[in-house]
């Protein structure tokens, strides 16, 4: 474990999980923009392109040195438990994701809760996918997100799968949160709550109201909500990464192996101790190590090319 990550988790532990556990969705919202849009800019050399997909507006973020004319892209849904995010605040990580890549980045600002319940977020990512593929064909596009982005990045595979559409060259997820099942968001078992009390950031008492504001009463059962649940066969290879102290950890377990009993080739990335979506952290060596093997497992599966 590097220092930076020893004292990021320090900060985390002492700071943001206190606020995480107490503060109001609304205010979070806030500190969450203002916090990625000044401390998580994109790196000198980024390009961002506001545009519109299927009706639904998104931020176009080309890093440095990647070809704005590349033949594929990037679909990259971003995280903030379905109530905060944007593309703007994640435009610094969006743009470290296409330099690792070598494609440009698209990233929806799809809408949040609780204003826009579920499947609100689901159906525009749907909508930017329908675009995004007829534009550049689905087999161009590498699909990705985090924490909620990750289950939307999942969920929205399942449906192509599950409808027998073409799919992406390949998926992955940080953090993923794949399981909104009452039992598993009560904490009664595995890594909600054997990490409760070492992960750094989440506290696991905000999850069922995540799921309140999210579901906003429809099935956690179904599997466009869970997409631990989803039907998988014929879909392209995925990586999915999480940290070994995440209460959200069996979450990622879970859907490598729901996947894998599907037949999909499944690649799992473990950090120690990385808090939840360390990634969005440009400082960390274990942010810097963990793009560069996404980007390895991209090039091995074909997905993109070698740079």
């Amino acid at each position: 474990m590097s220092l930076a990550l020893r004292l990021l988790n320090l900060w985390l532990a002492r700071v943001e999980k206190p606020l995480l556990r107490r503060a109001d969705p609304m205010r979070l919202r806030d500190s969450f923009e203002r916090m990625g849009r000044t401390l998580f800019r994109p790196p000198r050399g980024t390009v961002c392109d506001r545009v519109t997909l299927g009706g639904v507006r998104a931020l176009r973020v080309t890093g440095p040195d990647v070809d704005p004319e590349a033949a594929g892209r990037l679909l990259y849904l971003h995280g903030g438990a379905f109530v905060m995010g944007s593309a703007r605040a994640y435009a610094g990580m969006a743009a470290r994701l296409s330099a690792a890549l070598g494609l440009p980045a698209i990233v929806p600002d799809y809408r949040l809760a609780p204003e826009h319940p579920f499947p609100a977020a689901l159906q525009d990512a749907g909508k930017v996918w329908a675009a995004l593929s007829a534009d550049v064909g689905a087999g161009r596009i590498v699909l990705g997100g985090d924490s909620a982005g990750g289950n939307l990045a999942l969920s929205l595979l399942g449906r192509l799968a599950d409808e027998g559409l073409p799919g992406p060259a390949a998926t992955f997820a940080f953090s993923p949160l794949t399981d909104f099942r009452p039992a598993r968001l009560s904490g009664a078992a595995g890594s909600r709550s054997a990490n409760e009390a070492v992960d750094p950031m989440l506290p696991v008492s905000r999850l069922t109201e995540v799921r309140r504001l999210y579901l906003a009463g429809a099935d956690p059962a179904d599997p466009r909500a869970s997409p631990v649940l989803g039907r998988y066969g014929g879909a392209g290879p995925v990586w999915l990464a999480a940290g070994t102290t995440e209460i959200l950890l069996d979450d990622m377990r879970e859907m490598a192996a729901r996947l894998r009993a599907d037949g999909v080739a499944v690649e799992t990335h473990l950090v120690d101790a990385a808090p939840h979506v360390w990634t969005f952290f440009p400082g960390l060596p274990e942010s810097r190590e963990t793009l560069a093997a996404l980007a390895r497992w991209a090039q091995e599966v074909g997905a993109v090319d070698s740079r």
